[in-house]
């Protein structure tokens, strides 16, 4: 648990279904199960006019689940990158009552949440549910690359190489956590690097 008083920090709730004309989900592996958890509690016809944007992962669990729901329209992607042309679209073409859900991992939320502001959805459209791997994205300060899906501290920047302290301050802008040299006065001194976010 992060410190309370780190309050770039984002905070997640769960996904419940809100009044609207439109339904917007993106999710990726363990995020489905927000989702579907959200169908039980929907009226009916509510994904009538919804579209899911989802990201599987490797082992393909949960598309067939989200596919029953009967949305008007569902995206799978093998990555977020490749999905985000779509959203991207999606949220240049929305109208007026689009709702916002985000399911799944940090990385996932916060790059959604990026393009959904960047596109004007107003904050109070969208809804996020952290579900599945704690494995963070996080951005080197000192080359300002991206390093995904970080699990260990510290870790290694995947584009310096430098050998990174990962720290709980969380960029919104960059949909990233900071990451900084943690033996930049001798780089031969080398913490134990243990597995912390699973």
């Amino acid at each position: 648990m992060a410190a309370k008083s780190i309050i770039s920090r984002p905070v997640y709730g769960t996904l419940s279904p809100q009044p609207g004309k439109h339904h917007l989900f993106v999710a990726d592996a363990e995020g489905a199960l927000a989702i579907t958890e959200l169908a039980a509690k929907a009226p009916d016809g509510f994904f009538a006019d919804a579209h899911i944007i989802f990201i599987p992962g490797q082992d393909g669990r949960h598309v067939a689940a989200l596919e029953a729901l009967g949305p008007a329209q569902f995206y799978q992607g093998p990555s977020f990158a490749s999905a985000l042309p779509r959203l991207k679209q999606t949220l240049a073409n929305a109208h007026m009552g689009l709702r916002l859900y985000l399911a799944g991992t940090e990385g996932l939320i916060g790059q959604a949440m990026q393009a959904a502001l960047e596109a004007g959805i107003d904050h109070t459209a969208i809804q996020t549910e952290h579900r599945g791997s704690l494995a963070r994205r996080i951005q080197c300060v000192h080359c300002k690359g991206i390093t995904e899906n970080v699990t260990t501290q510290p870790a290694t920047c995947s584009h310096c190489g430098l050998l990174l302290l990962v720290r709980d301050h969380y960029s919104r802008r960059l949909a990233a956590f900071q990451g900084v040299c943690i033996n930049a006065e001798d780089r031969s001194e080398i913490p134990p690097t243990e597995e912390i976010f699973r």
